[in-house]
């Protein structure tokens, strides 16, 4: 009873990691994904500087092909092991061990090689100025709507302020994307009436704050170390479980290959020749009083008493 509780126990247990592994690696997905499209952005800009092999020391682990691979795999391995959890199945429970030791290993492996601190300045960010003068032009489509996107979406203007724009190109007033309130001709309006109608803070700031490392980031940080104590967890969880299923089904067995207790027998008198036969009637008779007394001492009486009358 004992055992069949603990069971029950270990089942619900492992039920629960292979819903947490599921909700982990979906939220694990989401949150690279997310990433990803502002790390394209600054990877755009920063192309061919030294911001760019920070940004890519920094978010690697985030978006690297194995570490997504991994997740997706994970996803799949949980429900063979829900499977093998629900239908006590050793075969699928070793596999599932034995997957979920390999991806921890994978994971480990991948944490180690992938840790580097990037070493960017404040300084470094003047160097984005120099990739400004081609805003606008027809060659250059992608880095203006690069560069609109990123203001848009950090609410920023220039690299340290909006007047690098007048400085480094031939426009007379912003982009229309560095208005807090966008619509066609906003930046016009603002640099003649008000400038406050413009973002105040440049991207460099902003791209900097991003290379040292942002919430998604953290969080996604925190979701590959929590991940990988539920694969301990679980790795542990399932051991148990197939030690106590495997016992489990090997004490029946043995139970029932044991050999039956041999009852005890009265000791019986051999003869030979004439009198065999009459000594098999008394050994009947002998049994038959043994079994209806159940008393080793009228048994004996009675045997002698019979061998007594063949004799005479």
């Amino acid at each position: 009873m004992a055992r069949e509780d603990a069971v029950r126990c270990l089942r619900c247990l492992l039920y629960a990691l292979n819903l947490l592994f599921w909700l982990m690696s979906v939220c694990v997905l989401g949150v690279a994904a997310w990433i990803r499209d502002s790390l394209n952005t600054v990877l755009t800009l920063t192309a061919h500087t030294r911001l760019e092999e920070a940004a890519v020391l920094t978010y690697s682990p985030a978006v690297h092909p194995v570490f997504i691979a991994v997740c997706c795999l994970l996803f799949m391995v949980a429900m063979v092991g829900y499977c093998g959890t629900l239908r006590c199945d050793l075969l699928l429970l070793s596999w599932y061990f034995c997957s979920l030791l390999l991806i921890f290993c994978v994971e480990l492996a991948s944490a180690v090689w992938t840790y580097d601190q990037p070493s960017v300045q404040r300084s470094d960010m003047i160097s984005l100025k120099s990739r400004m003068p081609n805003f606008g032009l027809q060659r250059y489509q992608w880095l203006t709507h690069t560069w609109n996107s990123f203001q848009t979406e950090f609410k920023c203007c220039g690299v340290i302020y909006f007047t690098d724009w007048l400085e480094m190109t031939e426009m007379e007033w912003p982009p229309d994307s560095c208005c807090s309130n966008q619509y066609p001709g906003c930046a016009r309006h603002a640099h003649f009436h008000d400038l406050s109608d413009l973002h105040q803070e440049g991207c460099g700031p902003k791209i900097y704050s991003f290379i040292r490392g942002t919430k998604q980031l953290q969080v996604l940080r925190f979701l590959g170390v929590s991940i990988g104590v539920a694969q301990i967890l679980a790795m542990a969880l399932t051991l148990t479980l197939l030690w106590a299923l495997y016992y489990g089904q090997k004490a029946p067995e043995v139970e029932a290959t044991a050999p039956p207790p041999q009852e005890d027998s009265a000791p019986l008198t051999v003869t030979h020749g004439a009198s065999a036969e009459a000594s098999m009637a008394g050994c009947n008779r002998t049994h038959k009083v043994c079994n209806i007394t159940n008393n080793s001492a009228n048994c004996k009486h009675t045997e002698l008493q019979f061998q007594m009358e063949r004799l005479s």
